[in-house]
């Protein structure tokens, strides 16, 4: 894989290869990403989507996070060995696992579900508030906003209390829990929009919308349409020569 000049600007009418990767070890769950991208993203855009061979099952807190790390930088530098080119690189766990590191290491656009899912719902409100997953995924996420410069912007980190793999089974009082917290939130957060906290979520966003009749805000989505845009961002000061760089390892 090489890295490409973010700003680099003939984008034009080529397609736009994206890959996505989701660091924990959930087959199913890495599909469902896919699947959310795909809707998500412009006919010209491919959209891959991948998953570490080791790991956790699940990111659930900080120690989960740095668990997935050597997984995920594996796989990273697997990519790199193959020589494919993509555009964009989109880290597709909400607490936005390695994505500090990546956005060091490539020049190209490196976007966390959260951190687009952030400031989407921060585009779309004055305030939001997240619904995630456990309450250990809590403190993680607060850092991030911190990083990020959106703590003031989000009226609560909330979670629903259900496990991240128990959004793989389909069950309808997975759906009610998350919905239920999100009805709590609108009522006592003083919020306009809401930020989906698990990529295992993807799925769910279009429904509470139209339900709640707010932005809810679904990571992979919110990446994707992020990534699109900064593709097609005219940073005519570029130097072409220097658009295509090898990546080395981590």
């Amino acid at each position: 894989m090489r890295a490409r000049a973010w700003c680099d600007k003939p984008m034009g009418g080529r397609s736009k290869d994206i890959l996505i990767i989701n660091p924990n070890t959930t087959v199913s769950m890495t599909a469902k990403i896919g699947e959310a991208a795909r809707s998500a993203a412009r006919p010209e855009s491919r959209i891959t989507a991948i998953n570490p061979a080791t790991g956790p099952a699940a990111i659930q807190g900080a120690e989960d996070g740095e668990a997935a790390l050597p997984g995920l930088f594996s796989l990273v530098d697997e990519v790199a060995a193959s020589h494919r080119n993509f555009d964009a690189l989109i880290i597709a766990c909400f607490d936005d696992t390695g994505l500090w590191t990546l956005k060091q290491r490539f020049d190209l656009p490196v976007l966390g579900i959260g951190e687009a899912a952030y400031h989407t719902a921060a585009l779309f409100a004055e305030r939001f508030t997240v619904v995630t997953t456990l309450p250990v995924s809590i403190p993680v996420l607060e850092g991030n906003l911190e990083r990020m410069g959106l703590a003031h912007r989000c009226s609560r980190v909330r979670a629903s209390d259900i496990p991240v793999l128990d959004l793989e089974d389909g069950d309808r009082r997975v759906w009610r829990k998350i919905h239920a917290e999100i009805a709590e939130a609108l009522e006592q957060d003083d919020c306009g929009a809401i930020a989906l906290g698990c990529a295992g979520m993807a799925n769910l966003a279009n429904e509470l919308s139209l339900e709640f009749k707010v932005p809810v805000i679904d990571g992979v989505a919110a990446a994707v349409r992020l990534a699109e845009v900064m593709l097609d961002a005219d940073c005519s000061s570029t130097d072409p020569a220097g658009a295509l760089a090898t990546v080395p390892s981590i």
